[in-house]
C-alpha cells in the first residue's frame, strides 16, 4: 500500500522535475531520495518515472500517483492530524469522525485504520463517505488498471486487518467480493455492474499445526501446495488435501467453491473435510462456526452452512482441517473401457468398495490431449528429478521412470475411456491388497492398461498450471455436473446429439471437446466437458504461465467469432445438465441454485443472507441472492 508519505514524495518528484529540489522541499537528503524511489518502484513493480535530458518525468503509471496524490494527500495529512489529535485526550475514549471521498474510504484508510486502532485503542473511527469520486467515473477497465496501479488489491496481514477493511466498505455501502486462488471459471469473483471493492486473500495464507488435537488452522489464501508441505514434515496429511491445481488453488477457494480430487476416493470433497471457520460477516464482526475442534458436529452444523457458499454469507478468515497420518505405500492402477456404457459401471462398482485415495477418469480426447502433455512433461530433466526425490527409494524412482517412459504413450490409446486409481496403504501388503481387489471389481468392465497416467500424478500432484491453455495453445471453458447414476447414460446419450447437431460448426470454428470424470462418493458422478477452440491468449494466460512454455506454444490471432459462438453451447449445456438433475460445484454466477431449491429452502437461506448481510453487500449475485 501507498502511505502518505509515499504521495507526497511522488508528488514533489513530479512538480519539480529533479529530487534536488523535491529533497529541498521535503528536507531530505537527494540520496536518500533516490534510495526511496527506486525501493518504491521495486514494491510496486513498476518505473514510476523516466530520465529525460535529466529531468524526472512521470511515466503512464507514475502519472496516475501524481493525479491521486494530488487528490488526496491534502485530505490524508488532515487525517493524520485529526487522529494524532486523539491522543491528547489522556487515554478517554474519542471519536474521530473522518470525511473523505469514496476512493480514500475503499482503497487508502482500511489498512491505516487498522494499524492506528491497533496502537491507539482508544480511538474510535467514524467514517463519512462522499460518493461520484474521480476514480468511480473512470471507465471499468481504466478504473481497474489505476487502482492496481496504485495499491494492488488489499492486502491483509491478519484478520483484524480484514474486520477493519470490511466495516470502511459497509460504512461506504461498497459491494465486496472476495478472491481467492483466481482460477475459477464460473465467474464466482466477477461482479458485472461494478463499483465494487475486489478482496484478494492471499495474503492470508498463515499455517498453524497444532499436532497434539490432530488440528491444522489455514488462512484462506493458504495453497494446498504450500500446506502439504508443511504438514509433510510431521508426516501428516489432511484428508481431503486439493484440487489438482493446487499450486495456485487456496484452501479458502476450495473451501468456498467446493472441490474434489486429492483424498477425495476416501474422504469426499473439500467441504467435508472442514472442522469450523472464522467468518467475517458483511458488518465487519467475526463470526466462528463451531464452539470445538474436537468434532464438527456439535449442535447444527453451521460450518457446513458457509462450504460451497461461494463468499456469498461471508469471508473465510481462517479454516480448521483435522489431520491424519501421511500414507507413502500406495499401488497405481489403470483401466480402460471400450463402451462408455462399461466405464461408468466399472466406476460405480469400484466406488461401492471404497479403495482408493483418488481417481479419475478421461476419455480419449483428453487423455492424448492434456494428459498427454503433462505425460509428456516427464521425460524432461526437472520432472524426472522430482519424482526420483519423491520416490521411497532409487530403484523405486528408478523403476516408475522407467514404467512411465515405454508404455505411457501405448496408455494414451489404450481405450475410449480411462479409468485410474491411486491407492494408499499402512505398508506395501495392505495397498496391494486392495489394488488386488480393485482388479477383481474391474474385471468384468474394463481392462487393466499400464499405470503411466496416476504414477505421474501421484509423485507430481500439482503439476504446473500449463492446462489453462490446450494441447495445442488453444484458449479453452471447462462445464461440470454431478449425476445420479440412472441419468448419466442419458445424459451422455443427449451429450452425444448435442455434438452432432452443431457439428458443422463445431468443424468450422475449430472448436473441439473432451471429457473428464470423477465419481463422488458411491452416489454421484462428475461429467467434466473441456470445450477447446484457437483464439489469442488473454492477461491471465500471460502472468500465470512461464514465458518460456509460452514460446513454445503455438499463438493465434484475436478470434471474436468463436469466442462468440463458444457462450450459447455453455448456456445450452448448463441447462441441458439442469434437465438431467446435475448438482454442481464451484456454482460461481455460472449454475442455477437458487431456483433449483425448494421454496421453503430458498426462504430459510434468503433469511440467513438477510441477517448476516442485510444491505446486500457480501458478492451480491452469487448463488442468485
Amino acid at each position: 500500500m501507498l502511505s502518505s508519505v509515499d504521495l507526497s514524495c511522488v508528488e514533489a518528484i513530479a512538480r519539480h522535475g529533479e529530487l534536488a529540489a523535491a529533497a529541498r522541499e521535503l528536507k531530505r537528503d537527494p540520496s536518500t531520495l533516490f534510495r526511496w524511489l527506486k525501493a518504491l518502484e521495486t514494491r510496486l513493480g513498476a518505473s514510476l518515472f523516466s530520465r529525460t535530458r535529466g529531468r524526472y518525468v512521470p511515466s503512464q503509471k507514475g502519472a496516475m500517483v501524481v493525479e491521486a496524490a494530488r487528490r488526496w494527500a491534502p485530505e490524508v495529512r488532515l487525517l493524520e492530524r485529526d487522529i494524532a489529535a486523539g491522543d491528547a485526550d489522556n487515554g478517554a475514549r474519542r471519536v474521530v469522525r473522518i470525511t473523505t471521498t469514496e476512493d480514500i474510504a475503499v482503497w487508502l484508510l482500511p489498512s491505516w485504520l487498522a494499524a492506528i486502532t491497533h496502537r491507539h485503542p482508544a480511538i474510535r473511527p467514524e467514517v463519512v463517505v462522499r460518493a461520484f469520486s474521480h476514480i468511480a467515473a473512470r471507465p471499468p477497465a481504466q478504473r481497474t488498471e489505476l487502482i492496481a496501479t496504485l495499491f494492488g488489491l488489499d492486502n491483509f496481514l491478519c484478520a483484524a486487518h480484514l474486520q477493519a477493511a470490511v466495516r470502511i466498505r459497509a460504512a461506504a455501502g461498497v459491494a465486496m467480493v472476495p478472491r481467492s486462488g483466481g482460477a475459477s471459471y464460473t465467474d464466482g469473483y466477477l461482479y458485472a455492474p461494478g463499483g465494487h471493492a475486489l478482496f484478494d486473500l492471499g495474503a492470508l495464507d498463515s499455517i498453524e499445526i497444532d499436532v497434539p488435537n490432530a488440528v491444522v488452522t489455514c488462512g484462506p489464501g493458504a495453497t494446498w501446495a504450500a500446506l502439504r508441505t508443511k504438514l509433510a514434515e510431521h508426516g501428516l496429511r489432511t484428508p481431503f488435501w486439493g484440487p489438482f491445481p493446487g499450486l495456485v488453488a487456496t484452501i479458502g477457494g476450495s473451501v468456498s467453491q467446493n472441490a474434489l480430487s486429492h483424498g477425495s476416493g476416501a474422504h469426499g470433497i473439500s467441504g467435508p473435510s472442514v472442522l469450523s471457520m472464522d467468518i467475517v460477516l458483511a458488518s465487519g464482526e467475526l463470526m466462528t462456526t463451531a464452539p470445538s475442534t474436537a468434532t464438527r458436529n456439535f449442535g447444527p452444523d453451521m460450518t457446513g452452512l458457509f462450504t460451497g457458499d461461494c463468499g456469498v454469507l461471508g469471508m473465510k478468515a481462517a479454516i480448521r482441517l483435522p489431520l491424519i497420518a501421511k500414507r507413502e505405500h500406495f499401488e497405481a492402477v489403470s483401466f480402460a473401457f471400450e463402451t462408455f456404457e462399461n466405464f461408468h459401471a466399472g466406476v460405480r462398482a469400484s466406488q461401492l468398495e471404497r479403495l482408493d485415495d483418488e481417481n479419475f477418469g478421461l476419455d480419449i480426447a483428453l487423455s492424448q490431449g492434456q494428459i498427454a502433455k503433462q505425460d509428456g512433461v516427464a521425460a524432461k530433466a526437472k520432472a524426472a528429478g522430482d519424482i526420483m526425490r519423491a520416490a521411497p527409494s532409487k530403484l523405486a524412482g528408478l523403476k516408475q521412470l522407467a514404467g512411465m517412459a515405454v508404455p505411457g504413450e501405448r496408455a494414451m490409446r489404450a481405450g475410449e475411456w480411462m479409468h485410474h486409481f491411486i491407492i494408499k496403504g499402512a505398508d506395501q501388503a495392505e495397498a496391494a491388497a486392495k489394488a488386488k481387489r480393485l482388479r477383481t471389481v474391474m474385471a468384468p468392465y474394463g481392462r487393466e492398461i499400464a499405470n503411466s497416467v496416476p504414477g505421474f500424478v501421484r509423485t507430481l500432484p500439482f503439476a504446473p498450471l500449463t492446462n489453462i491453455l490446450g494441447p495445442k495453445g488453444e484458449r479453452w471453458v471447462p462445464l461440470h455436473g454431478v449425476l445420479n447414476h440412472s441419468n448419466v447414460i442419458g445424459f451422455h446419450d443427449a451429450l452425444t446429439a448435442f455434438y452432432e447437431e452443431r457439428a458443422a460448426d463445431l468443424e468450422r470454428l475449430g472448436v473441439w471437446a473432451g471429457g473428464m470424470f470423477s465419481p463422488v462418493g458411491s452416489t454421484g458422478f462428475l461429467y467434466e466437458i473441456a470445450l477447446y477452440w484457437p483464439d489469442a491468449r488473454t492477461a491471465y494466460h500471460e502472468k500465470m504461465l512461464d514465458p518460456a512454455f509460452l514460446a513454445g506454444q503455438p499463438s493465434y490471432p484475436a478470434n471474436p467469432e468463436a469466442r462468440a459462438y463458444i457462450d450459447q453451447p455453455k448456456r445450452d449445456l448448463v441447462a441441458l445438465y439442469a434437465a438431467h438433475g446435475a448438482a454442481h460445484f464451484q456454482l460461481g454466477r455460472a449454475y442455477p441454485y437458487r431456483k433449483r431449491l425448494y421454496p421453503r429452502a430458498d426462504a430459510l437461506l434468503g433469511a440467513i443472507k438477510a441477517h448476516v448481510d442485510p444491505k446486500k453487500l457480501m458478492n451480491p449475485g452469487g448463488l442468485r441472492y
